[in-house]
């Protein structure tokens, strides 16, 4: 043999070997009944049907014609799958295989039908699966094996690509909003700041996590919806490609709602014990998102709201907070703050059993970066660690991409007998503070443009509370 065997050893004839000669003339295959053993469609030729197929040249005595066995070549130069003698067994001689018997997916036993694996007589061919992979899968995913998309299985559709905002302002109807207004009408903010009061920081929260839930298209995902995105959840659409506009959408509703609540302070013109008040209950609110509602997305907001430049430097409103509100201080201070950081940074994350809305604000971020408006620069072009917080955020998106409906299960969850209040439901609405904030021409505005200018309303809001203490009374 030239193919199978690079260097031959030819066990000699002596007495030791007499009684064995008729088991090797036995096992021994002839050159003929090799070839046709060997596998037609392989290159070489040397490509077994079988495990039991093995590579086995008989040499005969040029005097007696006698057959003896062949020992097969180094294990450098031998294939997995061929038998070889085993070195501890040199009296008996057996064959041996480095291949188990399920190597090939078929089991293997010692009956006549089958044919042992080590056995030089080769047994009748395993019979194949009745069915095709193709058809199995058919089969798991409801549709009758052979059925066709137009036999009545359920066909791929292509995803849409949406455009437009799921935003209207400009269509929006309201009940507290007259079918024009201007920005920050005083009427309209008053009645605002009487439902905020009237309603406990647990069933804001609770308003709050509905909205998101159904802006993210985590609540309230029909299956036309979901054929249309393709996927089941709005959390792996906004990390896919077409899922832009969803994640302009989510950005839009964090900034809006952040805006919204630094204004409530912000209008808070009485004492400074009031506007410590209402700033102890809108640290519990951040502290309800996080905690009881499971809400990362609106915790976010709402801490964007309460570290934002305008209202950080309210120092004699945090004085007055640490005096009268020292549990709120402290809460703020030494648990939510960290924990934002932390967040933000990749070096926290949520529980997942008690998660309704996970935190996507840095995931948003980075697929959106040429849109993303922000105050200062992304937790990973100022950290020294830049790439791994980008690294982890990105890890991060994939895990909330696939435990999309874990999430659906803990907001219902959550949510449960949850009774609405519409006109409270309405305040936490997007498109009502949209119209709120930039009136209902300025409401469909350029979003940069939109930011900038209320950028500037509230540090006129902030120094008209706590005017800046000029250098010459320092």
């Amino acid at each position: 043999m030239t193919d199978g065997l690079t260097a031959e050893k030819i066990i000699p004839h002596s007495p030791s070997t007499v009684h064995h000669k008729d088991a090797m003339r036995n096992c021994a295959l002839s050159m003929d009944q090799i070839q046709e053993m060997r596998c037609p469609l392989s290159p070489v030729g040397e490509a077994p049907l079988s495990p039991a197929y093995t590579s086995i040249s008989r040499h005969r005595h040029g005097s007696g014609g006698r057959v003896l066995a062949v020992i097969p070549p180094s294990p450098v130069m031998r294939r997995s799958s061929e038998p070889h003698l085993s070195p501890s067994s040199s009296s008996n001689n057996v064959l041996c295989s480095d291949t188990p018997p399920s190597a090939h997916g078929y089991p293997s036993d010692g009956s006549e039908g089958g044919g042992s694996y080590c056995e030089l007589r080769p047994g009748q061919p395993p019979t194949p699966p009745s069915k095709s992979y193709v058809e199995r899968l058919r089969v798991e995913e409801g549709r009758a094996p052979g059925s066709a998309p137009g036999d009545g299985g359920e066909s791929f559709a292509v995803p849409l690509v949406e455009s437009s905002s799921c935003f209207r302002p400009g269509r929006y109807q309201s009940t507290l909003l007259p079918a024009e207004n201007k920005p920050l009408e005083m009427g309209v903010l008053k009645r605002v700041k009487e439902l905020l009061a009237e309603v406990d920081p647990k069933t804001a929260a609770k308003h709050i996590t509905k909205a998101d839930c159904m802006v993210a298209r985590i609540l309230g995902v029909t299956k036309e919806m979901q054929r249309m995105m393709g996927v089941s959840s709005g959390l792996e659409l906004l990390t896919l490609p077409h899922g832009h506009q969803l994640r302009l959408d989510l950005l839009e509703r964090f900034y809006t709602m952040s805006i919204m609540m630094a204004v409530d302070l912000l209008g808070c013109t009485g004492s400074t014990e009031e506007r410590a008040a209402l700033l102890y209950k809108t640290i519990q609110l951040a502290a309800e998102l996080k905690s009881t509602m499971g809400n990362m997305f609106g915790f976010a907001a709402i801490m964007r709201a309460l570290e934002l430049p305008q209202i950080s430097r309210l120092d004699q409103t945090w004085m007055t907070l640490r005096q009268r509100h020292t549990e709120g201080a402290i809460l703020y201070e030494k648990k939510l703050k960290p924990f934002m950081k932390g967040l933000n940074e990749g070096k926290e994350s949520s529980v997942l059993s008690s998660t309704s809305f996970p935190h996507v604000v840095p995931v948003l971020c980075l697929l959106e970066k040429g849109v993303a408006v922000g105050e200062g620069p992304e937790p990973w072009d100022a950290s020294e660690c830049g790439v791994d917080v980008v690294m982890s955020h990105l890890e991060a998106a994939r895990s909330i991409a696939h435990h999309g409906g874990l999430y659906h299960t803990n907001a219902e969850s959550k949510l449960h007998d949850f009774q609405e209040r519409e006109e409270v439901s309405e305040i936490f609405c997007t498109e009502f503070q949209m119209r709120l904030l930039w009136g209902s021409r300025g409401s469909e505005g350029s979003q940069s443009e939109r930011y900038e200018k209320f950028d500037k309303v509230l540090t006129a809001l902030s120094h008209k509370l706590e005017p800046p203490v000029r250098h010459s009374e320092l």
